[in-house]
């Protein structure tokens, strides 16, 4: 029997949870912090919809049955995309409508962390974990955007917790739940494979005698998943993230403050949570081995995502919502263990994430079509000369338009084709793809060019990013100095930029060929 079998056996019917409150005030103060993360978490909920935003919602109002094989051309697995098509059926598809899906889930987050925290390390570590959870700024960006990332936070806490009970534990119901909650996971975001991946370096690392359960967990996830690894090949072949750039060892090593919102919450998690963590691990015992399985869990899944781009860049953010949950739930462990010091660390958390500074100021797409309304008809052309943007401009500027981006004319506004985009965007030049366009619109008739406010040049250094800039230079002066055409308004909404200081804002000119 091994070291790790021989702790847990000593362990078993050992009360972790004796300082336990009864159920009816568990209930009650999870359902008071739950009342808080709706209250933190409404602040912006109709902020306006950026580019990832519109292609979610142009995505899901196609049918539903063909939502899986229309994503080979966007790069995403399906099961947000589903539930979003469902949803909009049934509570439209307004900013306020679909980012209260992304709300639920995010409430979803409290009573997990908690559950996940307690179940592990007992009942002080389990309010702690709910109450970061609660107030954590990530969760609240994200509980107010219409993508799929709260889904994958919600679904770590689910993923881990059951891989606890049903592998390292070896309690036999867990393990179809790890199997099936892991494949919904895989179906809702690539990153799920990295966190698979932890699971199974966690498992040689350090429950090596269990390897029976996690092999069963991994058949039906297996199973579960087959039927979408060919158009997952397809999308690795040819879609990618040509906007993303390789992330330095700077990243890999703050990549755990990424879900803390920031450098200042991980310091303090770093510190007094390590110092917690430090007295767990002096002592052989249960606890200890879920602490270590978590750091390999949370720590591998980290390391096969930034080793991956370095390969194939996609580092962003909002993708580690995959480790929320280890990240979450060994803080809370240490803070339970770091008495004054821990106490001390929470409250300069609390005062940290206490003003946020929530602001809809992503993108400035509705304030453009806004702007664009009095000039517009049916029939005119749309140009982006930013590709991805098209979905976003649809949904606020409707139907009846024609669209086109610089790699020419659009059949499906409500979707962007990546596939081999990149190629694609570095063969375009304006004689053989704007010369078409510009002939289509007929004398009296308008073009409306939307292109982005190029302010920040170190956020278009990207393969994708950095030929979209170049592009859209050379476009829009071609467009400006054709003598067919006449600039009738340029709308820009200088006091919207300088005022929010929009994140990407847009600009529009409106010309009549003459």
């Amino acid at each position: 029997m091994s070291a790790v079998t021989t702790a847990i056996a000593r362990a078993r019917g050992a009360r972790l949870d004796i300082a336990a409150l009864p159920v009816w005030a568990t209930t009650t103060g999870l359902l008071a912090l739950t009342a808080l993360s709706l209250w933190i978490r409404t602040r912006i909920i109709g902020a306006g919809f950026w580019i990832d935003e519109g292609l979610s919602v142009g995505i899901a109002h196609h049918h539903f049955t063909a939502i899986p094989h229309l994503l080979r051309e966007d790069g995403s697995p399906p099961a947000y995309y589903l539930l979003l098509h469902v949803w909009i059926g049934w509570f439209g598809d307004g900013e306020r409508a679909t980012h209260t899906l992304s709300l639920l889930f995010a409430l979803a987050c409290t009573p997990l962390a908690y559950w996940l925290a307690r179940t592990l390390f007992g009942p002080v570590a389990g309010w702690i974990s709910a109450a970061v959870v609660t107030i954590d700024p990530f969760l609240s960006y994200y509980a107010q955007e219409t993508r799929m990332y709260t889904m994958v936070a919600a679904l770590s806490f689910v993923v881990v917790g059951a891989y606890v009970h049903g592998v390292v534990r070896r309690q036999r119901a867990w393990v179809p739940v790890l199997g099936v909650s892991l494949a919904l996971l895989l179906y809702t975001h690539n990153w799920g494979l990295f966190l698979a991946g932890g699971l199974v370096l966690a498992t040689l690392a350090v429950a090596r005698d269990r390897w029976r359960y996690a092999l069963v967990a991994g058949v039906i996830t297996a199973v579960l998943y087959a039927p979408w690894l060919p158009t997952l090949a397809y999308q690795a072949k040819h879609t990618g993230a040509p906007w993303a750039m390789a992330p330095g060892f700077y990243a890999l090593a703050l990549a755990p403050g990424a879900v803390l919102a920031g450098d200042g919450p991980l310091v303090a998690f770093f510190l007094a949570g390590g110092a917690g963590l430090a007295a767990i691990l002096r002592r052989r015992n249960v606890t200890r081995t879920y602490v270590v399985v978590l750091f390999w869990v949370g720590g591998a899944t980290i390391a096969l995502a930034w080793l991956a781009s370095e390969i194939s860049p996609a580092w962003t953010i909002r993708y580690l919502s995959v480790v929320l949950a280890p990240v979450v739930v060994l803080g809370a462990a240490g803070f339970s263990r770091a008495g004054k010091l821990g106490v001390a660390a929470l409250a300069i958390l609390v005062l940290y994430w206490a003003n946020p500074g929530l602001r809809d100021d992503k993108e400035n797409a509705r304030e453009i079509a806004a702007g664009l309304a009095p000039f517009v008809h049916r029939g005119d052309i749309v140009l982006s000369t930013h590709p991805e943007q098209v979905p976003v401009l649809r949904y606020y500027l409707g139907p009846g338009f024609r669209w086109a981006t610089t790699m020419g004319f659009v059949s499906d506004p409500r979707i962007m084709d990546w596939a081999d985009a990149l190629q694609r965007l570095r063969a375009v030049t304006p004689k053989a793809d704007l010369t078409p366009v510009l002939d289509a619109v007929k004398p009296g008739q308008d073009l409306i060019v939307v292109s982005p406010v190029f302010r920040d040049y170190h956020a278009w250094q990207a393969r994708w990013t950095k030929l979209v800039y170049v592009t859209s230079q050379v476009w829009t002066r071609a467009i400006s100095h054709d003598p067919r055409f006449r600039e009738v308004v340029w709308v820009h909404n200088d006091e919207i930029l300088l005022k929010k200081n929009f994140f990407k804002p847009l600009q529009a000119v409106v010309y009549r060929r003459r």
